[in-house]
């Protein structure tokens, strides 16, 4: 069985090196936090104008400012930076925190085409981290569908002690 990286490697189109190529970048500290919460306001105002209603509709019952701060959090401390997300609401636990959503090929490709329209229209973005963050995005997308598809195969009703065991958090 292949793992979730696999799967996304396979699905991306991106190797898990050329995914993680950020992690030796130090994005945060090359691009800044402002870039970050600018590149995530531009990709959020693209989303909730996306002109096909089933694509909006996964984003319906969030607020556009609360995604925002959600994604730029979460972005900063990916990057390099302080750990804005982790402070605020814990492990970023992006499968979990995603699996309520219809997480699809189709949606991660229409969640792609905004943030690569976001990140062309962020100018302090130079082009280098562009592709590291565009190979970034495009398997933790596909991550994501994985995570989401295993866990439905996976789902099932707990048995009735289920609820008195303690699972332990895994990290992805």
């Amino acid at each position: 069985m292949q793992s979730l990286q696999q799967k996304a490697s396979e699905w991306s189109g991106v190797s898990k090196d050329d995914a993680f190529a950020i992690d030796a970048a130090d994005l945060f500290h090359t691009l800044g936090l402002q870039t970050f919460v600018t590149l995530s306001t531009n990709f959020y105002n693209r989303v909730y104008d996306d002109d096909e209603e089933w694509f909006r509709s996964i984003f319906g019952n969030s607020e556009k400012e609360k995604a925002i701060q959600n994604q730029y959090e979460f972005l900063v401390q990916r990057m390099g930076g302080p750990p804005l997300c982790s402070q605020r609401k814990g492990h970023p636990a992006l499968i979990a925190r995603h699996r309520p959503f219809p997480l699809t090929h189709e949606a991660a490709e229409r969640w792609l085409h905004h943030m690569g329209q976001a990140l062309e229209s962020t100018s302090a973005i130079d082009d280098d981290s562009k592709i590291k963050l565009t190979n970034f995005f495009r398997h933790t997308a596909y991550f994501l569908v994985a995570g989401v598809e295993l866990k439905d195969q996976n789902h099932h009703t707990p048995c009735k002690d289920a609820a008195l065991k303690q699972h332990p958090c895994k990290n992805f």
